[in-house]
């Protein structure tokens, strides 16, 4: 297995193009000082660059995201001593906000392709219509549940 350095830059330099976007959007749309919420991207830099090693590493097929939200998801958890110190800044760092940079970079990235798109034609727009569905009418699912399990509704 062979390291691609170029390659990680290449993730470093879009992971950082993110963070100083979701730096801005941080104030702008929560009021969340950047200087204050820096040590938080940093540390949500750090922990997607180890998912991206991991999934280099293991031979399994899971994303990388999957890799760095399981990696966070142990180093926050209770009685872990990392978890204090990993939410501290954490909590410095609105998720809602971090989603629209990178939903706005993975759109810029598919619009690259879209000669690769064209050739899949009607086909993607029926899968996406389906995962949609799938995803809309899956969360309503469990919101019922869960609220009911409360006593809300």
């Amino acid at each position: 297995m062979k390291y691609d350095v170029e390659k990680n830059i290449e993730r470093l330099k879009m992971l950082i193009i993110v963070a100083i976007i979701t730096l801005i959007g941080q104030k702008i749309g929560y009021g969340i000082s950047p200087i204050q919420a820096i040590p938080g991207m940093i540390l949500v830099i750090v922990l997607a660059l180890i998912g991206f090693g991991l999934k280099e590493i293991i031979p399994l097929r899971i994303p990388a995201f999957a890799y760095a939200a399981l990696i966070t998801l142990i180093l926050t958890m209770p009685y872990v001593p990392t978890s204090t110190f990993i939410l501290k800044y954490l909590k410095q760092v609105s998720f809602l906000g971090v989603t629209t940079p990178i939903l706005a970079y993975a759109g810029l990235s598919i619009g690259l392709h879209v000669a690769k798109m064209a050739k899949i034609s009607w086909k993607i727009v029926v899968i996406a219509c389906l995962v949609f569905l799938g995803t809309f009418f899956g969360s309503a699912i469990i919101a019922e549940i869960v609220l009911k399990i409360q006593g809300i509704i």
